[in-house]
């Protein structure tokens, strides 16, 4: 089955990129004006162009066919590149299937993506660029959307979606994305890290959640001590859904043990947030926080355990936040925007390097 349902780059043309076609979007959707970046901005042909909104408050794509009760991956792209040549990036909201999804703060320099997954409740998935604030106009740079299969994130109920936080590869030095991950999920690595270990085998991932590419365990992160933090989780944030990955990257051996616990520490408790953990050689494991909130500013952290001869590892990490209960479609005021399409095709490594330094 193609797990690809759409690649559009917004406001450019039919483009070959890692030979990948992404279709253009002129014949999808009636408003809003073609640009591009100016040249000293150019990263890649997807994201050189854009799709700008000057005329009405709310902008939309609609995307399908037949897609009620498919689990789905969208993701919005926007880079401003200073196409208008005033340098002021906008901030404007966006939507999906008439549920709020986030606030878009675009930036001068660099890509910013926002990626969500949930099961459609209708035969089309919309998504819609929305003005909030004078003079600051809406754009989209490209659109993506992947279908998933349903024992991917399976704990999360039906009713409500993912949105990505981060997900990060440890100890890699690239983006791994289609088609080594087949459902396009992005990992992307952080610049700053402790100590990388490697480890070349292969690893089984056939008996590990969420149908994980096995690439992902080439490489992962030792603490330096005996601990390693993996970051922090506030209590202004909703609902947070966290899943560790880790295989363990070094031979078998009687006297080299490792063992270790997930934490979660702050000014008003230290706590064990899991059993101890040894990771398999040779295949994976995960553990995850659900539905995980706090009460104070929590760090989460991998406490190496009091038999334990090697420091905490970790080969991956993907975190959420788990949304309200979705509104049924999309909303009846977005029908008059909407232009439907069924494109197919996979894609290119457009992404951008940030360093990950909270969860």
């Amino acid at each position: 089955m193609n797990l690809v349902i759409a690649s559009i780059n917004c406001g450019g043309s039919l483009v070959d990129w890692y030979s990948i076609t992404w279709s253009p979007d002129n014949t999808l959707i009636s408003n809003g004006v073609a640009r591009a970046v100016q040249s000293g901005y150019s990263i890649n042909p997807v994201v050189d162009t854009l799709r700008v909104f000057t005329s009405r408050k709310k902008n939309c794509y609609s995307i399908g066919p037949q897609l009620q009760g498919v689990k789905v991956l969208v993701r919005a792209t926007f880079y401003y590149g200073n196409y208008d040549q005033l340098s002021n990036p906008p901030t404007f909201d966006l939507h999906f299937d008439g549920n709020f999804w986030t606030t878009v703060e675009t930036d001068a320099e660099y890509v910013v993506r926002y990626e969500t997954t949930y099961v459609a409740k209708g035969d089309l998935v919309s998504v819609c660029v929305a003005q909030t604030k004078p003079g600051q106009f809406p754009f989209i740079s490209a659109l993506e959307v992947r279908r998933v299969d349903p024992e991917v994130y399976d704990v999360v109920d039906k009713n409500r979606a993912l949105f990505l936080r981060h997900r990060i590869n440890f100890g890699a030095n690239y983006t791994l994305r289609y088609p080594l991950d087949r459902y396009d999920r992005m990992w992307q690595y952080p610049i700053s890290v402790p100590k990388i270990v490697t480890n070349n085998e292969f690893v089984d991932t056939s008996h590990t959640a969420n149908n994980l590419p096995s690439e992902i365990f080439q490489t992962a992160i030792e603490g330096t001590d005996d601990s390693l933090n993996l970051g922090s989780v506030s209590p202004l944030d909703p609902p947070v859904y966290i899943i560790m990955y880790f295989s363990e990257a070094m031979k078998p051996n009687s006297t080299l043990k490792r063992s270790f616990t997930i934490y979660g520490t702050s000014t008003l408790r230290s706590r064990p947030l899991s059993f101890s953990i040894s990771p398999p050689y040779g295949s994976a494991l995960n553990q995850s926080l659900y539905n995980y909130k706090v009460d104070s500013l929590t760090s989460i952290s991998l406490n190496e355990t009091f038999d334990s001869v090697l420091p905490p590892l970790i080969s991956a990490l993907e975190s959420f936040n788990i949304s309200n209960v979705l509104t049924d479609g999309t909303d009846t005021n977005d029908g008059r925007n909407l232009a439907s399409f069924n494109l197919s095709g996979s894609l290119p490594d457009i992404s951008s390097m940030d360093a990950l330094e909270i969860m």
